[in-house]
């Protein structure tokens, strides 16, 4: 039994510093330093943008984005937008092309959102390089926000906000995003004033063209890979929360599930690619918050729940203390509040019942991602995500 108490000890510790332990640590640590707020530079002080945005059968929405960026506060001979369509079938490509001030790029192959961005980033003409996705919203200051952050010749890479819009059917898809993102977004804030962002969202996100590193097109979440890149040339990656991109959430939870599943099997494929970050030696603080934030998400917490749940069990078994029989109540009345706010969605409407189910949700899925990433069946040819209506 004592091997079953450290496994449910030693579970239980790495998914509460996951979760919340490192981040006290590191708002500790801050207490110590505060950065500075960047100032927004006068226009004339302000660097040349190229504005990218890859879209991919986006023909319901893709006017509303170039009425949209072309609307954003920035002066005009110092911002360029590229939009890139590759294998788009349906009228986004000609949508595209009857924007004013629209460079279009657009080849009929389909190679993958990685293979788009490489290639428009090599067309791009200026330094500063931000990315937007093709369905999501910017507020009007979101570049000269984000740009300021070049004036520190230390930054290499800004990450904006995603924020999660109500959909008309009061989704409860959309509840769940939007509490988790601003749990993210809190831990985004807390890393970048330790040190730097680990993983940007593609909603927005902006970094240096003499940093960026064209990718494989076997890639799936380029943006965060992209972003630590940045981090790993020595570059911190800044956080900008007033600078932000809003979409609608998934249509439905199967919807979600498609998606967030794609993002585990990405974020493993990431953690491969990106193995030379757990050099704690080379690089201690971005190493720091990289595997307590990212590698522990996606590695080791899911498979912790689980044997936390598991080893708890056999302890009770075993005839454990009062205190541990509590604890493995409390963890299937948690569990047990989930199942059924799975089989009758009408019990999410209540707050707790709510946070077990996403919270269970989102670590199943990344189970689930894991095992699509050990049989290589997760392609990186991006798919269209099925979004919610606008409340």
């Amino acid at each position: 039994m004592t091997v079953w108490f450290y496994l449910f000890l030693g579970s239980c510790f790495i998914v509460f510093y996951n979760y919340a332990g490192y981040a006290l640590i590191v708002i500790l640590l801050n207490r110590i330093r505060r950065r500075p707020a960047a100032p927004i530079p006068p226009d004339d002080q302000l660097p040349s943008v190229s504005f990218i945005v890859a879209a991919y059968n986006e023909a319901d929405c893709i006017d509303q984005k170039i009425t949209n960026s072309l609307g954003l506060d920035y002066p005009q001979h110092k911002i360029e937008f590229l939009f890139i369509s590759d294998g788009s079938d349906d009228a986004t490509p000609s949508l595209i092309r009857r924007g004013d001030r629209i460079i279009s790029l657009h080849q009929p192959e389909r190679q993958g959102k990685s293979a788009a961005l490489n290639r428009a980033v090599s067309a791009a003409r200026h330094e500063i390089l931000i990315f937007s996705d093709a369905n999501t919203i910017l507020n009007r200051d979101a570049v000269r926000l984000i740009t300021r952050y070049y004036l520190d010749s230390a930054v290499g890479g800004v990450a904006g906000e995603k924020k999660v819009l109500s959909a008309s059917d009061s989704s409860d898809v959309g509840d769940g995003e939007g509490l988790y993102w601003k749990y993210e977004s809190f831990l985004k804030k807390t890393d970048a004033a330790f040190y730097s962002v680990v993983g940007a969202a593609g909603e927005l996100f902006s970094l240096r063209r003499s940093l960026y590193t064209a990718l494989p097109a076997s890639i799936v979440l380029d943006d965060f890979v992209l972003s630590l890149k940045v981090a790993q040339q020595g570059f911190r990656v800044a956080y900008e929360p007033e600078a932000w991109a809003s979409e609608l959430p998934s249509a439905s939870m199967k919807d979600e599930r498609k998606r967030k599943v794609r993002i585990a099997a990405g974020g493993f494929q990431a953690i491969t690619l990106l193995s030379p970050l757990l050099a704690f030696w080379k690089y201690p603080r971005l190493s720091f918050l990289y595997i307590s934030h990212r590698v522990l998400r996606w590695a080791a917490s899911p498979f912790c729940l689980v044997l936390a749940f598991l080893s708890n069990g056999i302890l009770v078994l075993g005839g454990a203390a009062p205190l541990l029989t509590s604890v493995f109540i409390a963890q299937c009345a948690f569990y047990g509040a989930a199942a059924l706010a799975a089989i009758q969605p009408s019990l999410r409407r209540f707050k707790l019942v709510k946070l077990a189910y996403y919270f269970t949700f989102m670590n199943v899925c990344a189970i689930l991602g894991f095992f699509r990433f050990l049989n290589g069946s997760q392609s990186a040819v991006w798919e269209k995500a099925r979004r919610a209506q606008s409340a």
